[in-house]
């Protein structure tokens, strides 16, 4: 076990593009920055990324690339691998610290530590979805919606929230089946409103996907029957990856999702040395959304160091 005893004014966790983003705003600040990253960012299983102003249609890998270069320029460390622990270290002078635990045994100290390790989507256990999840099993229309419009979409329900996807995805195409078990029973308005609009209801249980992946062709009930689609939009579990903060008792908030870090407009958490932007807290962020989301961490990551050197310089 080594321990860097120089501290690092930011630790940025996590190296998409909320990471990026921070490490970015904190670099141009003449701040020491170290962005640990794993290297598995969420929407890697994408061949583009779509909505993303100036960037638009490009690969998500090449917009880390170009990222990691033009943090680079400003001092930023990118280094490779995974925080397994964040906690406080005691200080008896000067800028408290906290100390971060790498899987390699490595311990690292910070002022100030940007969590951006975002989520991770578990989808439901229906063979064939996995290998073909960020091409033809989707989840997002205004990232996805363009390229299949006008053919044969299907929606997935995992949770009644899929109702508002299905609404959502008509504005694509006339040609819509809500695959509604995993909604539940749907009452006669909810199903006669989806129904005004042509979409198609098949309460049968989806048990298997069919196509030469990663396309698809058609999905398996459990009837027995075969329903001809072209995508599939579905939305899985939502998994925070936040495990390496549980020791220090952050606040959470519930909702429709899940359990994710509270935070507040800047992103900072319960935890006045710890910000959180992008999907880590606001899990249904896409990528603009997390870039601005993590400039902001950063900007107020870099104003709390301000604040604080000189409160110690009069005290």
């Amino acid at each position: 076990m080594t321990t860097d005893t120089t501290p690092w004014d930011n630790i940025v966790v996590g190296g998409g593009a909320a990471g990026m983003a921070a490490a970015l705003t904190l670099g141009r600040a003449l701040r020491r920055v170290l962005i640990v990253d794993a290297g598995s960012p969420r929407n890697r299983f994408a061949e583009h990324m779509h909505t993303v102003l100036g960037h638009e249609g490009l690969p998500p890998r090449e917009l880390l690339r170009r990222g990691a270069r033009e943090v680079a320029q400003y001092g930023v460390v990118l280094r490779e691998g995974n925080v397994s622990t964040v906690r406080e270290q005691p200080a008896d002078s000067g800028p408290r610290l906290l100390q971060l635990e790498l899987d390699s045994g490595e311990r690292l100290t910070a002022r100030t530590v940007i969590a951006a390790t975002g989520v991770s989507d578990q989808l439901p256990p229906i063979p064939g979805l996995a290998e073909r999840w960020g091409r033809t099993v989707l989840h997002c229309p205004y990232c996805h919606g363009w390229e299949v419009r006008g053919q044969r979409l299907g929606v997935l329900a995992t949770s009644p929230m899929n109702l508002h996807q299905a609404e959502l995805l008509r504005q694509w195409t006339e040609d819509l089946t809500f695959f509604s078990a995993g909604a539940g029973q749907l009452d006669d308005a909810t199903a006669g409103r989806l129904r005004s609009r042509g979409v198609v209801i098949e309460p049968a249980e989806v048990i298997d996907v069919r196509g030469d992946a990663p396309d698809i062709g058609a999905v398996v009930l459990s009837d027995g029957r075969e329903i001809a689609i072209d995508a599939l939009f579905t939305g899985g579990q939502l998994i925070p990856n936040d495990g390496y903060l549980a020791g220090l008792n952050l606040e959470r908030a519930e909702g429709p999702v899940g359990s994710f870090l509270q935070v507040d407009a800047s992103s900072k958490t319960s935890h006045a040395r710890i910000w959180a932007p992008g999907n880590l807290s606001v899990p249904m962020g896409n990528v603009p959304m997390a870039i601005s989301a993590g400039t902001m961490a950063g900007a107020m990551a870099n104003m709390a160091m301000v604040t604080e050197d000189f409160d110690l310089a009069v005290a």
